[in-house]
């Protein structure tokens, strides 16, 4: 005979399912509000990290049983060939019979356990920019079971080989900074200049332009890597510059602990600059102090430069205006901005060539309009600081922007610039970068020059 069901049942069963919904629901309102609304910026979208400034993990020592610090040159057999050393490079180190017939992108080397590929480039998170580098097969041979059959050696070397990239972005001069020449000083100045150089997708005018840094930091001509008959042998090589953040060194993750501090010294040696701090005064012949306008004659245009150099003149500056490209005669330019106690521009490559400033100078980066703070201050106003420089914005207002004459006052994209930024980095760069120019208020201009000028430090006794 059954048990009649006691009466307190369904309750406590409809008291469980009640909990069992309460919890799911909040569950999943604590996974919508991680996922959706979270954010570090109250009352502002988050940064959007793009492509162009996405600022990397640290290295996963653990996982590569690396006890020292990165970038480490002793050669450890236990760890892999090939490995990350950020989230944006990768480096490859072996020691042995190491032969290198660049103009087929292989390198065969003895002992190797496993064949390997890589691109030598620090930006490997970029397809796009990474579809621009040559990748290269490290090949084993000698093994019993490597089917691998290496070329005959025609030139050895007593060095070691370090294998680099001018690819992807490079011709950029921001790219050149963050992704190539930094990355490249931080791997290779502990070598002493006993390092030989291969260069993959080399161009010409690039080399040429960057000479007297690799010089600075080899004691021997760079090879072309990709049209050299020659097979090049060697007891060690390193394939990829370690990437620490954007023109920036880590000294703690360096190999010889190099810092920023010492990159600056080498550009000094390299690019022969004399003049190591800004003043207030400029140069000791000029009695006032220098400032030089970064032009542009594409984007981000200054609608109304030759007014500001007027004003800039009258607020008693000696006032320089230039225009760097691709074919700027490098040691030159950097002697110019090294005369310069303070340097403006509208965000842009040209900016940075503050890397050549004096100590202390001022770096004023024009801002164009459309929310882009955080750009502005990933891309130099953090880097500033460790070249010893001061950073300075000149925000533009909608009025001083030439998309007040694109677009309606009402329009979407002056109304609402940080629900651009969402859309990604090709909506920001299309509309607030590609179609953007700029007319400073004077007025303004003169008050933020002033300002720079008190920042700029008093000269010393002794320079009179």
């Amino acid at each position: 005979m059954k048990q009649p069901r006691s009466r307190q049942e369904p309750r406590r069963m409809g008291n469980s399912a009640m909990v069992v919904t309460m919890l799911l629901s909040l569950c999943v309102l604590t996974f919508i509000k991680a996922r959706y609304c979270s954010t570090p910026y109250p009352n502002k979208p988050a940064p959007l990290l793009d492509l162009e400034v996405e600022i990397d993990e640290d290295y996963d020592s653990s996982r590569y049983k690396i006890s020292g610090p990165i970038g480490e040159e002793e050669f450890d057999p236990s760890r892999p060939t090939c490995y990350n050393t950020s989230k944006r490079s990768e480096r490859c180190a072996a020691v042995g019979d190491v032969r290198v017939d660049g103009n087929h992108s292989k390198i065969y080397i003895s002992p190797l356990g496993k064949e390997w590929r890589t691109k030598p480039y620090a930006r490997r998170h970029d397809a796009v920019a990474m579809d621009d580098v040559r990748e290269f097969a490290l090949l084993p041979f000698g093994g019993a079971n490597d089917t691998a059959v290496p070329p005959l050696c025609t030139r050895n070397h007593s060095v070691p080989a370090f294998l680099f990239s001018s690819g992807g972005f490079a011709g950029n001069l921001y790219h050149d900074y963050t992704d190539v020449l930094v990355p490249l000083f931080t791997s290779t100045h502990h070598f002493g200049g006993e390092v030989l150089f291969l260069l993959t997708d080399i161009k010409d005018w690039w080399l040429d332009k960057f000479t007297p840094l690799f010089r600075q930091l080899s004691n021997y001509d760079v090879i072309d890597v990709d049209n050299d008959q020659e097979v090049h042998c060697f007891s060690r090589i390193v394939i990829g510059s370690t990437f620490h953040r954007p023109m920036g060194i880590d000294g703690t993750r360096s190999p010889g602990g190099e810092t920023v501090a010492d990159f600056k010294r080498l550009l000094r040696r390299a690019f022969r600059l004399d003049r190591v701090v800004a003043s207030h005064d400029g140069a000791a012949s000029l009695g006032k102090p220098r400032l030089l306008i970064i032009s542009r004659k594409s984007s981000r245009r200054f609608l109304n430069e030759r007014a500001m150099a007027h004003a800039a003149a009258a607020a008693q500056f000696d006032v320089r205006i230039a225009e760097p490209d691709n074919h700027t005669d490098m040691p030159n330019f950097a002697r110019l901005v090294n005369s310069a106690d303070v340097m403006m521009g509208v965000h842009g490559a040209g900016l940075t060539n503050m890397v050549f400033l004096p100590s202390r100078a001022v770096l004023l980066q024009v801002v164009p309009f459309g929310g882009l703070e955080w750009l502005s201050r990933v891309t130099f106003k953090d880097p500033a600081k460790d070249f010893d420089v001061t950073y300075m914005e000149y925000n533009v207002s909608l009025e001083e922007s030439s998309l007040k004459d694109l677009y309606p006052k009402d329009h979407f994209y002056l109304k609402h610039p940080y629900d651009v930024h969402k859309k990604g980095w090709n909506a920001i760069k299309t509309t607030y970068l590609d179609k953007q120019s700029v007319r400073l208020d004077l007025d303004k201009l003169t008050r933020t020059l002033q300002h720079a000028r008190s920042l700029l430090p008093s000269p010393s006794p002794s320079s009179h």
